[in-house]
């Protein structure tokens, strides 16, 4: 390491990088109807209703479906608000 620090910055920077991306993944939901799972997808990740169509017939089909990618904190976010929803949603490391 060099007196700046330059080393320790590196270092940190390389694990954030690497700690990308995490997913958020919706699993199907037995409980609410399929207009409400697209309005929820709608409403906290801004999709338009044909994607959020799209992604809830894929959950509901396959029983799971990525609904969203990026930072963790961010993927945490949209998970917790669409468990507010009372929908099945969980953060994964994407593979």
């Amino acid at each position: 390491m060099n007196a700046t620090g330059t080393e320790t910055a590196t270092r940190a920077e390389e694990e954030v990088l690497t700690d990308l991306p995490w997913t958020v993944v919706v699993l199907n939901d037995p409980v609410n109807l399929v207009d409400y799972v697209v309005w929820a997808l709608m409403k906290v990740l801004g999709y338009a209703k044909g994607r959020a169509t799209m992604l809830t017939l894929e959950a509901h089909e396959t029983g799971r479906c990525v609904v969203w990618s990026g930072e963790r904190e961010q993927a945490e976010f949209f998970a917790q608000q669409l468990q507010a929803l009372q929908l099945s949603a969980m953060i994964e490391k994407a593979k």
